[in-house]
Order: structure tokens, then sequence, then C-alpha cells
């Protein structure tokens, strides 16, 4: 029997996929990859939300996940965290985006 699952019910069985793939980044100079952020990059860049795949199919997107869409990621999270703090702080100072 093929069994299939929303992606986001693998997590828990997928912890130490994503703890390897935490490592590869750490040995390649991304030092502050953590495995929220590469599940989350996953969910966003790679499966567009919640679909349903196969367990090995799940860890071979983890395992295929590139630096460079995972960099990608980290940069526009953090771009959308900036924006997000300049709207708080001219929000809180009642000053207007300019």
């Amino acid at each position: 029997m093929i069994i299939t699952k929303r992606v986001s019910q693998w997590k828990v069985e997928m912890a130490s996929v994503l703890e390897s793939k935490v490592d590869e980044f750490k040995l390649m100079g991304y030092s502050r990859a953590t495995g929220v952020d590469v599940w989350n990059c996953l969910t966003e860049k790679v499966w567009k939300g919640d679909p349903e795949k196969r367990l090995h199919e799940v860890v071979e997107d983890i395992f295929h996940l590139s630096s460079n869409k995972y960099m990608s990621y980290l940069t526009v999270q953090t771009y959308k965290d900036d924006t997000g703090l300049l709207e708080s702080i001219a929000a809180i100072t009642g000053s207007q985006k300019e």
C-alpha cells in the first residue's frame, strides 16, 4: 500500500532529515540555518502550500533544496520582516512611510 499524506503531516518524521540538511548548510558556511527555516522555505518555495506527497518524495525535496533557493527565501523573509518593523515603527511614532 502506498501512503500519501499532506507534507505537514510528515514533519515529525522529517526531524532527522531536516537536521541533516541544516548540517549541510552549516558546512557550506550558513551558520544560522535552522530546521524551521528549511521547512518553511520548502513549504513556500517548493511545495507552495501543503500538497499530498509520499514519504520518499518529501525526503527527496529536502535533500534537493539548493542553497541558492534557501538563501533567496531568507532574503525575502528578512525584507518582509524589515518592512513589518518599519510599519510598526511608523504606527508607533505616527510618522508616515515615504
